[in-house]
């Protein structure tokens, strides 16, 4: 027995060179290569850019085991449909919107009639393009993969013939098995599906949200209007002398909100953004995926925790590389030096003891010492609520906040300005289910400081119109006395106070390009310009 046995393993290395001669080993090898070198050939050029109504879409096609298609409808989120079961996954989303197709439409109403019966052609010649290039780069792929390997152009020949069948048969199953029933039930993914315990049942939030998809366009518009908006503004100090501090706040988990974070951060080529907190909405472990965007803006992001924001989401966006976190400290980034401290609150638990206004207003005022006399010294604090940075006027320039629906500033006596920023995130999923008739709108403010001085210069202040408007807003404000002298309080400084909000108007519906009716300009006084807008 044990003879026998001794005869097979010396027996062994001659047969595993025998099969590896045979036909067996080498069709086995020829398919292996065609499959390897057609995926990588799919992963390389598997996808095209067309241009779809005023838009250029991606297409991509991938394999897949669970064959779905997938169409990215930011900033609303993602939409996912069991189309078919082939291995194969089909996906389109929106990568630029063109400026000049959006202003032809804005400006000719006959041109949206025009993209409306082409937009069927040119989405059925895209699709074209993208199987016939994915096939091209599967074919390729294979074929380079098996001559690396083999260095035999028959081999290479066979791998690529082997995947032009593969492929052709996955597309040929992928068409069989189409159902186009599946369109009526998506699986939706971000905003919509993102915390229904915060707006109540799913099928509640689908109900509201179809009040809107007659709207879609006016959405679009929202965005082609930023676009056109911030491209055209002439840019404050376009040169090495300025730094610029995109200020964003209340994001309160909208994916919308970063949308507007990194158009802003691209077109006003800002060195970084200022983030006063409420990133989240709940602070739950499931929200620390929301901060992972972060990581996606090639600038330092300067953040604040927020009263909805818990020590775990501060964590999640420390973990990011280009974040800056301030809890009680002060930092220098890119040539300003900040203090910030974190929201003592925490209100998504009501079983906490919360701290009230006068308390928060306490507890702000003995975090003041950590700027008394530090060199060099500070330009910028920053607060979630400003009744926290109140005991800070006089001993710094400027004080950034949020926890407003709408933006207000003020300049007090002690020559301290307070820039309360509106919602970044157009007050988060709740603009699905509140009751307001006018949509919370999406607000931000670049700011422009000196290089030298760090004082600051003038602001932007942008607003987009919200779920349902299509208003676009750029407002500039050019600081008077920027170099004024910052005196400390002879009595207890005085809260700043938000004032009352003033009438608005809204845009016709359905009418494009149509734009609230701003607030008066504020009047400078002696002490500075007057708050404007108003608190959330």
């Amino acid at each position: 027995m044990r003879s026998r046995l001794a005869e097979a393993v010396r027996a062994a290395p001659a047969w595993f060179s025998r099969m590896r001669r045979g036909r067996t080993w080498r069709y086995g090898a020829v398919v292996a290569a065609a499959l390897l070198g057609g995926w990588l050939g799919l992963t390389l050029g598997g996808q095209i850019v067309a241009p779809i109504g005023p838009a250029d879409v991606e297409f991509s096609i991938s394999p897949d085991f669970d064959g779905k298609t997938v169409v990215d409808v930011s900033p609303l989120g993602k939409l996912e449909f069991d189309t078919h079961t082939g291995p194969l996954s089909f996906r389109a989303s929106i990568s630029e919107i063109r400026l000049s197709a959006t202003r032809e439409m804005f400006q000719n109403p006959e041109a949206i009639n025009r993209m409306a019966d082409s937009i069927g052609d040119e989405l059925r010649s895209g699709v074209i393009r993208l199987f016939v290039q994915a096939v091209a780069a599967a074919v390729v792929g294979a074929g380079v993969t098996a001559l690396i390997l083999f260095r035999d152009w028959r081999r290479a020949g066979m791998s690529a013939a082997t995947a032009l069948l593969v492929i052709a048969g996955a597309g040929g199953l992928s068409a069989a098995t189409f159902n186009p029933a599946a369109i009526a039930e998506p699986r939706y993914t971000g905003l919509l599906a993102g915390a229904p315990q915060v707006v109540g049942s799913a099928e509640s939030v689908v109900s509201r949200f179809s009040r809107y998809r007659e709207q879609l366009a006016s959405l679009v518009g929202n965005v082609s209007q930023l676009y056109e908006a911030t491209s055209a503004l002439p840019v404050y100090e376009d040169d090495a002398d300025t730094i610029r501090v995109l200020h964003v706040s209340d994001l309160h988990l909208n994916p919308a909100g970063w949308n507007v974070v990194r158009s802003l951060s691209e077109q006003f080529q800002v060195d970084m953004v200022a983030d006063t907190g409420d990133i989240t909405d709940r602070g739950s472990a499931a929200e620390d995926v929301f901060v992972d965007d972060i990581g996606s803006l090639d600038v330092p992001y300067v953040w604040v925790r927020g009263n909805h924001d818990s020590m775990g989401t501060q964590r999640a966006v420390q973990e990011q590389d280009n974040a800056v976190v301030l809890d009680d400290e002060v930092q220098r980034v890119g040539g300003i030096v900040f203090y910030g401290a974190g929201d003592p609150r925490f209100t998504p638990d009501r079983a906490l003891d919360n701290p009230t206004g006068g308390e928060l207003a306490a507890i702000g005022a003995e975090q003041v010492p950590a700027v008394e006399g530090h060199e060099p010294p500070v330009d910028v604090a920053m607060f979630h609520d400003p009744r926290q940075g109140q005991a800070f006027s006089g001993r710094v320039p400027l004080v950034l906040a949020g926890d407003a629906q709408s933006r207000w500033t003020e300049q007090q006596g002690t020559g301290t300005r307070f820039i309360v920023q509106g919602s970044t995130g157009g007050a988060g999923l709740r603009a699905l289910d509140g009751d307001s008739d006018e949509p919370t709108p999406y607000q931000a403010s670049v700011l422009y400081f000196d290089r030298e001085s760090k004082r600051l210069q003038a602001w932007d202040d942008v607003t987009l119109g919200g779920l349902g408007l299509s208003s676009a807003q750029i407002e500039r404000h050019i600081t008077e006395n920027p170099d004024r002298e910052i005196t400390p309080p002879t009595s207890t400084p005085q809260a700043p106070t938000p004032p009352t909000p003033s009438p608005t108007g809204t845009p016709a519906s359905g009418e494009a390009g149509a734009t609230q009716t701003p607030p008066a300009r504020p009047q400078e006084s002696e002490s500075g310009p007057e708050p404007t807008g108003g608190p959330g």
